[in-house]
């Protein structure tokens, strides 16, 4: 794959989860206490933003396996959520929580230098409100992965035109020349943390 190619593909990819994820309701199902944004002046974009609660996943959330249409990977995605497609890629999504899932070829293994160099900039440049995170290798149960953070803008609610400041986390796993990125969204201030571990460390390569 071109660097062209690719990094038009990683535009492509960031655009849809922040944009549908924001489409949804603002509404949650238990909270942590605490704002789900900054006030309107501490937004990335400076946007009005929503006051709601952050959309904790709740303790007692079931999970079902997602396997992908040409059977080459699988992955647990919370049960009862919404899903749609947008191109090549899937999204699940409840509120303000989004997952999506898609996959490409490529021809070599992702590193954290590779995602900085060629990265970062697409994504940066196709998230309204971009804030920078960070950038590192991880070990998950389907093997080693590149994850990237960051924050960024909602798309603005149809009904109150505010958006929701995202807290993004992006991992991206590599095996003979195929890549999937998982990209996992929820209001900052969610308390997400075990079932963003549960959905990630479910990924598996069908053998």
């Amino acid at each position: 794959m071109t660097q062209l190619k690719r990094n038009t593909w990683i535009a492509a990819l960031c655009i849809p989860v922040i944009l549908l994820a924001g489409a949804c309701s603002s509404g949650s199902k238990k909270s942590s206490g605490g704002q789900t944004t900054a006030a309107a002046s501490n937004a990335p974009s400076g946007r009005a933003t929503e006051s709601a609660p952050p959309s904790d996943i709740p303790d007692n959330q079931a999970f079902v396996t997602y396997a992908a249409p040409n059977k080459a990977f699988s992955v647990k995605v919370p049960e009862g959520w919404a899903m749609t497609t947008a191109g090549q890629a899937v999204l699940f999504t409840d509120k303000y929580n989004s997952i999506r899932i898609e996959s490409h070829p490529a021809g070599t293994q992702p590193t954290v230098d590779s995602a900085r160099a060629s990265e970062l900039p697409a994504v940066k440049a196709a998230a309204q409100g971009y804030t920078p995170g960070s950038e590192k290798a991880v070990q998950r149960k389907g093997g080693p992965v590149i994850m990237l953070t960051y924050r960024a803008d909602s798309a603005p609610n149809p009904v109150t035109n505010k958006v929701a400041v995202e807290a993004v986390e992006r991992y991206e796993f590599w095996r003979n020349g195929t890549e999937v990125v998982l990209t996992l969204s929820a209001p900052v201030g969610s308390d997400n943390v075990d079932p963003w571990l549960k959905v990630t460390d479910s990924f598996a390569w069908t053998p």
